[in-house]
């Protein structure tokens, strides 16, 4: 299911690449890093940095491994990551959901909200920054 409003910055959520996009762009579904505020001129837009399980050769300035500090979903491991500050990009919430962990006792769903710490943050927007020659 969508997400309805914009993430906190650095919140981790699945972006759904497959409609839309063509190689070489991003087409799959992919862990991504929110790295933008909500902004009142971009309702339904989120920038997002995406992650992946495999490492860079060559590890490029833009390139930052990144070890989630909390629990992901069983389904997408506890792999270590790799952001990709070359691929930033702005989506429609369409394509993004939270991180479902389960459901509670009463048949809530449960979602990982927790956020990155402003160290990774940084890290990761001077990966963006470089990779955009700033």
């Amino acid at each position: 299911m969508s997400i309805t409003r914009h993430p906190k910055r650095g919140t981790i959520v699945s972006a759904d690449f497959d409609k839309g996009f063509k190689s070489p762009e991003m087409v799959k579904k992919r862990l991504c890093v929110v790295i933008s505020p909500p902004i009142k001129a971009r309702v339904g837009l989120c920038t997002v940095v995406p992650l992946s399980t495999t490492e860079p050769n060559p590890v490029m300035p833009y390139h930052y491994e990144l070890a989630i500090p909390f629990q992901l979903p069983p389904r997408w491991g506890h792999k270590s990551r790799w952001v990709k500050g070359d691929m930033v990009c702005a989506v429609g919430w369409h394509r993004l959901d939270l991180l479902m962990l389960g459901k509670d006792r009463t048949g809530k769903r449960q979602y990982q909200l927790n956020t990155l710490s402003s160290v990774h943050l940084e890290n990761i927007s001077n990966c963006v920054l470089r990779s955009l020659g700033l």
